[in-house]
């Protein structure tokens, strides 16, 4: 599990040091803060981790690092990451289960990390980001533009979460995600089954099938998680990154998929949360009170990152406080 990171000149982050991190992880930012970028350099380092000596790779961990820095950000050279203008070189460490993963690299690199320490045991387990997007739809497109064309375009958050799309296994889900899934198909109102014959995935309901394309996106985002808990790619030590998890969800579709998180959280998941609605901010909140669940909160508030815990109250943030602008708007409407 992530306990603490810190970075600095990353992108567009001048400097970050979040620590206390717990199983659920929420970043508030709004368009353009850089909250996907943070995810994403989290990311990196948790798959440079469970990619360095896994099977048959050879690789070192500053070749693993490289790779999946250049096909997760897409850079002419690794220096383009270091944030714009800054005097120092990017850096970033994080602290996994007691022990550290660090690096730091100036603008002017290229292809090799100056600086890399790592005391972290390869991770056995495998985490996942899903993005805003859903990929069910354009699996294919995206495999092969990266495994054959080798082209920029879609980044390493949707080649991975694409390659490990597999059917669900046949015989018994892992027992701390059975009620997840129950849950998760509730919400489907049917499943997502992939067709052999036409190597396509559909959409299931009843005796009725509709295709992939035809299913509304916020199905097939429910259904990617429902297939990555069936398939067993995702472990009870898994890490989750969720970008904008209210995208494409209507109201009771969001708090069902937060609480169905917090379940798969209390089972040993870990997840990170990238979000600008105050409906999620909200439901987070509730569930904090009502289980005494720590969330810790990292919010973009006038250029800087502020951090604070939702299991302590709703301190104040642009989302917070523009919900209770609109609400003393409707409010003094009302008294006229």
């Amino acid at each position: 599990m992530f306990e603490r990171v810190t970075l600095k000149n990353y992108g567009p982050l001048s400097e970050i040091e979040w620590s206390n991190l717990e199983r659920i992880n929420l970043v508030l930012g709004e368009n353009g803060s850089g909250k996907t970028f943070l995810l994403k350099a989290l990311y990196v380092a948790v798959k440079t981790l469970e990619s360095y000596s896994r099977g048959d790779d050879k690789r070192s961990v500053g070749e693993v690092l490289f790779d999946k820095l250049y096909w997760t950000f897409q850079t002419g050279k690794l220096g383009d990451i270091v944030k714009k203008g800054a005097d120092g070189s990017l850096s970033f460490s994080v602290q996994v289960d007691g022990q550290n993963f660090q690096y730091e690299f100036g603008k002017d690199v290229t292809k090799q990390i100056t600086s890399l320490k790592n005391n972290v045991i390869p991770r056995q387990d495998n985490s996942i980001f899903l993005p805003a997007k859903e990929v069910l739809s354009l699996q294919k497109i995206i495999l092969k533009s990266r495994e054959q064309d080798q082209e920029f375009g879609f980044d390493d958050t949707y080649c991975d979460l694409a390659r490990a799309l597999r059917p669900p296994t046949k015989g018994r889900n892992f027992e701390a995600f059975s009620s997840a899934r129950v849950q998760l198909e509730k919400i489907l109102g049917g499943s997502i089954v992939y067709d052999e014959s036409s190597g396509r995935w559909i959409f299931k309901e009843g005796n009725t099938r509709f295709s992939i394309g035809s299913t509304a996106e916020g199905i097939k985002k429910i259904g990617i998680l429902d297939t990555l808990l069936g398939n067993r790619y995702l472990t009870p030590n898994s890490i989750v990154f969720i970008d904008e998890p209210e995208s494409a969800l209507h109201p009771t579709a969001i708090s069902q998929l937060l609480d169905i998180i917090v379940g798969l959280a209390e089972s040993g998941i870990q997840f990170f949360l990238a979000s600008h609605s105050y409906f999620v901010v909200k439901k987070l909140f509730l569930l904090s009170q009502k289980k005494g669940i720590s969330i810790p909160v990292l919010s973009y508030k006038s250029d800087r990152w502020e951090q604070s815990n939702l299991r302590n109250g709703m301190l104040p943030n642009p989302i917070v406080d523009e919900s209770i602008r609109l609400y003393k708007e409707e409010m003094e409407g009302a008294l006229q």
